[in-house]
C-alpha cells in the first residue's frame, strides 16, 4: 500500500513538473516566423516587420543621436547596455536560456509582441488562434507596447497606441 501511494505521488510530481516545464516557451527568432509569414497571400508580415522600425531598433542604437544620449547618461555603449537593449532587442528582455534561434541584432522581433514561438510556430497550431494562444502566442495590446513606449525612454514622445498600431499593422488578408 505504501509503495503504491509513493509511486502515485511520484507520478503526480513528475507530471506536474513536466507541465510546468512546458510553460518555458523558447524564443525561436524572426527567421522561423518568416518561413510562413512572408507570402503575399498570407499578408507578408515578415516583410512589413523587416521594413519597419522594430526590425531596425538595434541599429538605431548605433546612430549619432543614440551615442549622444548614451554619453549624457553615462553609458559607454548603448548597443550593449542593458538599459538600452531591454527595449531595442527582444533578447534584451528575456532569459538567455530561453533563446533558441533568436538573435539580438533582430531588434524588436515578432516574439516581443506575439510571445515566444516555440510551441505555436507550426501551421497545425497557428491555424487555430485559441490553440496557438494556449501554446504561448499573445496578441499585442497597448500594455505590451507600453513596456517600452513609455516615459523611461530618453526619446519618448506621447504614444498613441491606435495610430502606432495602424502604422505597423500586418494582418492576414481576408479571403
Amino acid at each position: 500500500m505504501l509503495l503504491k501511494r509513493t509511486l502515485t505521488i511520484a507520478f503526480m510530481v513528475l507530471f506536474a513538473s513536466s507541465a510546468l516545464l512546458a510553460q518555458n516557451y523558447k524564443y525561436i527568432g524572426a527567421a522561423k516566423c518568416k518561413m510562413c509569414h512572408q507570402k503575399p497571400d498570407k499578408g507578408e508580415q515578415y516583410k512589413k516587420w523587416l521594413e519597419g522600425p522594430h526590425a531596425n531598433a538595434m541599429k538605431s542604437l548605433s546612430s549619432d543621436q543614440a551615442m549622444e544620449i548614451a554619453k549624457a547618461k553615462g553609458i559607454a555603449d548603448p548597443t550593449t547596455d542593458a538599459a538600452c537593449i531591454k527595449c531595442h532587442s527582444t533578447m534584451g528582455h528575456i532569459d538567455a536560456k530561453l533563446a533558441a534561434g533568436l538573435k539580438a541584432e533582430e531588434g524588436v522581433s515578432c516574439e516581443s509582441c506575439h510571445g515566444a514561438g516555440s510551441k505555436y510556430k507550426s501551421a497545425s497550431v497557428m491555424k487555430d488562434r485559441e490553440f496557438a494562444m494556449e501554446n504561448g502566442m499573445i496578441l499585442p495590446t497597448e500594455e505590451v507596447c507600453k513596456t517600452c513606449h513609455n516615459e523611461e525612454s530618453p526619446t519618448y514622445k506621447p504614444f498613441d497606441y491606435a495610430e502606432k498600431a495602424a502604422q505597423i499593422a500586418h494582418p492576414v488578408p481576408a479571403k
